[in-house]
């Protein structure tokens, strides 16, 4: 045997010495696990959180947004409970669906501008998104209320489109005076909802 061959045999040996003197003595390396409430949380407040950045167009759009929607989610609801058709009655499910969550996200947003949240109620609110065939949020529940099957479904969907399509028309607005990179992602994607409910909604109008 080489004097090189021995060399590597007697290396060979010591380390395997060393390492089942290790395991007898129960030490073992583990990969280190993150520290708690670190890279997860970190993630996950980054995707919760708006930029500070905004204007007046940016906080009028959640303000109104926010009344407009809860009108939304009003009218949904009731459709919920007195929808002659089940086709009805799932479009209101996802409606009310949809908006809330937006409701929650633009009041997050006012509150950590500092702004306020409710700065009128629906008798305050002159903007062309309420006035839904020249009527306010409160009569429009009204005339709801007293009907029921296929007269509720018909009032529903067209007061519902008038409504959709005011809340077009306010997105609208941000996209073209808004800054704040959030509300002029959701000022997109009300578009593309409302307007996809709209067409929904006149193609079930063509059927009742």
């Amino acid at each position: 045997m080489t004097l090189r061959t021995r060399l590597c045999a007697v290396a060979g040996g010591v380390a395997l010495t060393l390492a089942l003197a290790a395991c007898g003595n129960g030490e073992q390396t583990t990969p280190e696990e993150p520290a708690a409430g670190t890279a997860t949380e970190e993630t996950t407040d980054s995707a919760t959180q708006v930029e500070d950045v905004h204007n007046d167009a940016d906080t009028m759009f959640a303000q109104m947004m926010l009344v407009h929607h809860d009108g939304a989610v009003e009218m949904a609801d009731l459709a919920v409970e007195k929808a002659g058709s089940e086709e009805v009655r799932s479009l209101a499910e996802r409606i009310s669906a949809a908006q809330g969550p937006e409701i929650e996200q633009m009041t997050s947003w006012l509150e950590s501008w500092g702004e306020e949240t409710s700065p009128m109620g629906h008798e305050g609110m002159d903007h062309g998104g309420m006035d839904m065939e020249g009527m306010s949020q409160d009569e429009a529940m009204a005339e709801l209320e007293s009907l029921s099957g296929a007269g509720f479904d018909q009032r529903f969907l067209e007061l519902m489109i008038a409504h959709h399509r005011g809340a077009v028309d306010m997105a609208q607005d941000e996209l073209d005076s808004g800054e704040n990179p959030q509300a002029l992602a959701l000022a997109q994607k009300i578009i593309d909802d409302q307007q996809a409910e709209i067409n929904e909604m006149e193609e079930l109008l063509q059927g009742l």
